[in-house]
């Protein structure tokens, strides 16, 4: 949530000439509503069926992929995410991502939730996150953080 898993993944996309998939989109699509009405008509549940239904077809051989950063947390998603895919931890602080999610408003799981509730969620996933093949620091400029991103995909 913040760390640009999306904006690196689509440059990332752009610079290798590779398919990009943003799976919120996909889900966004899926469903004909953004994910804040998912949540708000449905559940987190009800989005999170959808997100393992889709996540397969996200991971198509050779595509970028920005998951959400709650996709990882379901077992069978890792798993499958694991097998399929070179996986890269976008770490930034807390900071860092409180500035950027503030910004907008409209993340879902955000909505209500305290700075110290929002921090709570980031140190709850962190341990998973580690677990990528790569981290790479995600505390600068977002171009630059898909450089880097780049010089270690595979394709």
């Amino acid at each position: 949530m913040g760390a640009g898993k999306t904006v690196v993944g689509a440059l990332v996309a752009q610079r290798s000439q590779s398919v990009f998939h943003d799976l919120d989109m996909m889900i966004e699509d899926h469903a004909g509503m953004a994910i804040s009405d998912i949540f708000a008509t449905g559940s987190e549940s009800v989005f999170r069926t959808i997100e393992s239904e889709l996540l397969p077809k996200a991971l198509e051989p050779g595509a970028v992929v920005a998951l959400g950063g709650g996709t990882t947390m379901d077992d069978k998603n890792w798993d499958l995410i694991r097998g399929r895919a070179e996986t890269v931890y976008l770490e930034a602080s807390f900071d860092t991502l409180w500035s950027r999610i503030s910004e907008g408003g409209t993340r879902p799981l955000a909505q209500g939730r305290s700075r110290a509730q929002l921090a709570g969620l980031l140190d709850a996933r962190r341990s998973r996150y580690a677990e990528a093949d790569h981290t790479v620091d995600a505390n600068r400029a977002l171009a630059a953080v898909a450089t880097e991103v780049l010089s270690l995909w595979s394709g």
